[in-house]
């Protein structure tokens, strides 16, 4: 048997250098606590200053992130394994979702209170317009052809019409917004008001809010994703570093976690049912959703602010924005290693 000095050397090492944004031991990043290892850090252009959020092309394989710190939003080729083009002058970029069948990434920039419309062919900004207060995530709704954006310190979901780019509403929510997210079972639109401790669900025909749910237990539900196979919703509530379980069938909440401090940014990787909670403080935390059984597999802390990731279903791999690495930012791909469990799993299953 090999001695566990190196193991324990090792894991002193990964604390200690994930706090400093340095390298750990590469293929042992969280033995025993997270099943998730390191594939690979891809540079990342600009300063080490925040990211936020991600979104995922699958279709073109492109991988958007909002660097805030810098102004602008960064591309990169998941296939090819290289930052392809960087969009400047979107101001304190904070929320950026793609949608693949208008050829549209959308960013909240927060610095001018304005929703970017970006094209994903040429990587042009083509349309700005006016988000609130403070937007910050975005959801789309495909039938009625709008987007919905949080309008966090506005109190506010912003509406905008996807085709002329336009906003053409704005649903008042009664406290601050966190993340908003489209369900595509109710083809309903789903917030978080955190200051309020409830969740909101909108009509987008009508623009109307058509029910309030309150969730017992959170205390600023900032963070939001919805499973429509599990009929789940998860909360990421950043006031007492615990993510709800909500089920949608009855709009309670069924269970509860504790996470890293601070969670933020929630992925889903729907082939293998697992869950990434991405926290401020830059702990991860990993769960396993099978039906309406949900298991938390561990957590660990990953790196300097890794508070925002995005998992590609069809390579299980997760991309991790992290801050500094040796002093300049870097993009962490991960990938899940047993003792995950992929039995029952399947979207058929599910």
């Amino acid at each position: 048997m090999r001695s566990l000095r190196p193991l324990y050397i090792c894991l002193a090492l990964f604390f200690s250098a994930s706090l400093l944004g340095a390298p750990a031991c590469r293929g042992a990043d969280l033995p025993g606590t997270l099943p998730l290892k390191t594939i690979a850090n891809f540079p990342l252009p600009g300063r080490a200053t925040r990211w936020d959020y991600e979104s995922l092309d699958p279709e073109r394989h492109l991988l958007f992130l909002a660097h805030l710190g810098d102004n602008e939003v960064v591309v990169f080729d998941t296939q090819t394994q290289k930052v392809i083009a960087t969009i400047p002058d979107v101001s304190r970029v904070h929320g950026v979702l793609a949608v693949p069948s208008l050829g549209r990434v959308y960013a909240s920039a927060t610095g001018t209170n304005q929703v970017v419309a970006i094209d994903e062919r040429t990587f042009k900004i083509v349309a700005r317009m006016p988000g609130g207060v403070y937007p910050d995530g975005i959801a789309y709704a495909p039938e009625v052809g709008k987007l919905f954006v949080s309008d966090e310190h506005g109190g506010t979901d912003t509406v905008i019409d996807a085709k002329t780019n336009r906003r053409i509403a704005t649903i008042p929510m009664g406290g601050e917004v966190g993340n908003t997210q489209y369900d595509p079972v109710s083809r309903h639109i789903f917030a978080n008001v955190q200051t309020r401790d409830d969740l909101v669900e909108i009509d987008p025909v009508t623009d109307k809010i058509v029910a309030r749910y309150p969730l017992p237990g959170a205390q600023g539900n900032h963070g939001l994703l919805i499973d429509p196979a599990s009929r789940l919703a998860f909360i990421a509530c950043e006031g007492n570093n615990k993510l709800l379980v909500l089920d949608m069938r009855t709009m309670k909440v069924i269970q509860h976690f504790p996470v890293g401090r601070d969670p933020d940014v929630l992925a889903f990787d729907d082939k293998l049912g697992l869950l990434y909670v991405a926290s401020e403080s830059g702990v991860v935390s990993l769960f396993q959703v099978n039906g309406q059984t949900v298991t938390k597999l561990g957590q660990g802390l990953l790196g300097d602010d890794a508070h925002t990731v995005a998992v590609d279903p069809a390579t299980h791999k997760a991309y991790f924005a992290i801050k500094a690495r040796h002093g300049k930012p870097v993009l962490r791909v991960m990938q899940p290693q047993p003792p995950v469990s992929v039995t029952g799993a399947s979207p058929d299953s599910r």
